[in-house]
């Protein structure tokens, strides 16, 4: 036998109203309209549902054992395939995970984990490190949110301009590039400490400084720019980073920032995430709440027809 879905609407309401009279006027049918499909449900369950006792009817015990769930599958189906309703920030129970650029995570991860917690306590965030590789987490549904200093070229995949950086150099306190003008010449000659998750010793710096006939020597490269920090208070290492997401953990360290004496375009920061998310209202709250705590340290972003950086190799 084919089931018939409708007829767990017409249960419902022939359940909630005690009569076929009943039903068909709450469902906006004709009386024998629901009459025959009381004749289908007891086709189908093998139950008389309602009998006639004098004037009225009523349920017989294997519908009233039926009544509550009849109900909830109804209404878990009009929830199903209805609009989606206003968003309760204060019910909602979800795990998100955002997976962010280090020095990201380090300026704006405690601030979106507090927003997060404040607004919506039942949500849970997960922020992993990034992988030294590309993975297709975000294409998996496995990672929600994602950062790149480049938009994607995947059509499935989403991004948003969320904000610009600047790259700056670090250094030491007393470190000799602290002492006059800081040239061209005087950057390239100093030991460099490049940040990459794959362990690239070059990245756009290097391409720039190459146009106007320079060459640096890069020491090494660390995984991350948490690493280069801690290493730069202790050497004569020099750094280039981006200003905005790295300033408070230079400052802590008591690092100087000197200005890049190369022109180099600013660095764009995107936020990723699948397409499946799009009409996800409590995704796109993450989004939004996500650009504000990212905004709060950069700014606004510059119009997106700049032309970006690439992504510097991480």
């Amino acid at each position: 036998m084919q089931l018939d879905l409708n007829l767990l609407t017409a249960l419902d309401a022939l359940l909630e109203e005690g009569s076929v009279a009943g039903a068909a006027a709450r469902l906006h049918v004709t009386p024998p309209a629901m009459s025959r499909s009381l004749g289908r449900i007891r086709r189908a369950t093998g139950d008389q549902i309602l009998v006639r006792t004098g004037r009225g009817m009523v349920p017989t015990p294997r519908a009233l054992a039926l009544r509550a769930q009849v109900h909830a599958l109804v209404q878990q189906a009009h929830h199903l395939l209805s609009a989606q309703q206003e968003l309760d920030l204060a019910a909602l129970e979800r795990v998100f995970t955002v997976r962010w650029h280090d020095a990201l995570t380090a300026a704006c991860g405690a601030a979106l984990i507090a927003a997060v917690h404040r607004r919506a306590p039942g949500v849970q965030l997960r922020l992993p490190a990034e992988s030294g590789t590309d993975t297709p987490e975000l294409r998996r549904g496995e990672v929600d949110l994602e950062s790149s200093s480049s938009r994607p070229t995947l059509p499935d995949i989403r991004h948003r301009l969320v904000g610009r950086d600047r790259l700056v150099v670090a250094v030491r306190p007393g470190h000799p590039l602290t002492e006059g003008p800081l040239t061209v010449e005087r950057y390239a000659a100093a030991e460099h400490l490049t940040v990459s998750r794959r362990g690239r010793l070059r990245d756009p710096v290097d391409d720039a400084l190459a146009a106007l006939g320079h060459e640096r020597r890069v020491v090494a490269a660390g995984p991350t720019a948490a690493f280069a920090l801690q290493l730069a208070p202790e050497t004569d290492l020099v750094l280039t980073l981006p200003d905005a997401v790295t300033r408070d953990a230079r400052e802590r360290l008591g690092l100087i920032a000197l200005p890049l004496p190369v022109r180099m375009p600013a660095v764009p920061l995107y936020l990723l995430w699948h397409r499946r998310y799009d009409d996800d209202r409590a995704h796109a709250w993450l989004r939004d709440l996500a650009t504000e705590t990212v905004r709060a340290l950069s700014g606004p972003p510059a119009a997106e027809g700049a032309t970006p950086a690439s992504r510097s190799g991480r």
